[in-house]
């Protein structure tokens, strides 16, 4: 497969393909996050149900087990029969499978929907990731991966709000934002192509087709980190409507608010990862990220206020946001050109895989020991994280020496 290669004075998102891959981006956000809000009320709706606790806390993170478990294959089918065909049947797919939950009757019905929009999830993502990585080289894929992370928080900054609005007129409601996917099709449609298949010769190019020699090696200890990243992460969407619920808040409109403020951070620090990325390394990166993750989950012990709050989840998700286009950015750079879909395909898998144990975790802590257990431990946790971060970087500085 041929990359393409970018002119140096046009801004990457000037581009249409860039543009559609953005938009396909903002849909793994909506995927989990966005019936959230409505947690409280379907669980009220479906009362009759002796499982409904447990199984309105599943539905957030469904999807992860489907894309946990097929992505893998979807980045196969990707490297097999092209980018552009699987891309376009997941957004369809995603719409269908999303909406569903508008009309079906029982909390089983709209779990296996959750399940079926995970396998949507997964054909975008892998599609997604192994087109940035043919699309894009060097300054313009850090730059790409900077900016889809960017583009899953401004997009879930704008489907969680609405779904917080919707919710609290009924639960079903949320289920409607899926639909929204269709409109972003006829773009996909006309700029989304596949790479030639054949390599043009150069030394560099070369180079990007062989990946690095201990790929896999690298990939794995990427794959356990990124994993363990998104089940710290996920306690926000999956726990924090039960904990302001717990304070006294209305859960509906202020887990709204509160995840709407992770995404607007992180979708604004987002924006500078590529030039904080070549200032610090992605040990720096991983070490600032970390960090600030880890304050906010202090924070969160500490909440005895609403800015209070609002500052925590600021933090987390700026953190967050920090670390995780670094994920896909090692993986294109250490990855072979033609094992590209199937090492976007485990990367996804990961993400989802954290995402899905994260509530089966969690759930128990929680009852157990209480929030303040949880956060302090998180906190603790994400520290050490910042702190391996910080000494690997600094023993690479000494061997560079």
């Amino acid at each position: 497969m041929q990359v393409i290669q970018q002119t140096l004075e046009r801004p990457v998102w000037m581009d249409g393909r860039a543009l559609a891959l953005l938009l396909a981006a903002s849909l793994t956000t909506m995927a989990n996050a966005t019936i959230s809000p409505a947690l409280p009320g379907l669980e009220r709706l479906f009362a009759g149900d002796p499982n409904a606790a447990m199984l309105t806390r599943l539905l957030v993170p469904a999807p992860s087990l489907s894309v946990a478990l097929f992505a893998p294959f979807a980045g196969l089918a990707v490297d097999r029969f092209g980018r552009r065909l699987l891309l376009l049947w997941g957004v369809i797919l995603f719409a269908v499978a999303g909406c569903a939950g508008l009309v079906l009757p029982d909390l089983p019905s709209i779990f296996v929907s959750r399940l079926v929009l995970g396998v949507a999830v997964a054909l975008i993502m892998t599609a997604q990731t192994a087109l940035v990585g043919d699309y894009f080289n060097d300054d313009k894929r850090s730059a790409m991966t900077g900016l889809q992370i960017s583009a899953r928080n401004f997009g879930g900054l704008v489907f969680i709000s609405l779904a917080g609005w919707v919710a609290a007129i009924s639960p079903r409601w949320p289920f409607a934002i899926y639909g929204l996917a269709i409109v972003f099709l006829p773009l996909m449609w006309m700029v989304i192509v596949d790479p030639r298949r054949s390599q043009a010769p150069g030394a560099k190019a070369t180079s990007d087709a062989a990946g690095h020699p201990s790929f896999v090696l690298l990939l794995s200890l990427l794959v356990l980190l990124q994993a363990l990243t998104n089940m710290i992460f996920f306690v926000m969407p999956t726990q924090m409507s039960f904990f302001l619920e717990a304070k006294g808040y209305d859960a509906a409109m202020m887990t709204g608010a509160i995840l709407g403020t992770v995404m607007l951070s992180g979708g604004s620090f987002a924006l500078l990862y590529p030039r904080l990325q070549r200032a610090t390394g992605y040990a720096g990166i991983f070490l600032i990220g970390y960090a600030a993750m880890a304050l906010g989950f202090l924070l969160l012990v500490l909440a005895a206020t609403t800015p209070v709050l609002f500052a925590a989840a600021a933090a987390i998700g700026a953190g967050y946001a920090l670390v995780s286009p670094s994920f896909v950015a090692l993986t294109l750079n250490l990855a072979p050109l033609r094992h590209r879909g199937v090492s976007g395909g485990v990367l996804t898998a990961s993400i989802f895989i954290g995402q899905f144990v994260s509530p089966l975790f969690v759930t128990p802590l929680i009852a157990w020991h209480g929030y303040g257990t949880l956060f302090g431990g998180t906190a603790l946790l994400l520290a050490a994280m910042a702190m391996a971060a910080g000494l690997a970087g600094a023993a690479a500085k000494v061997r560079r020496r």
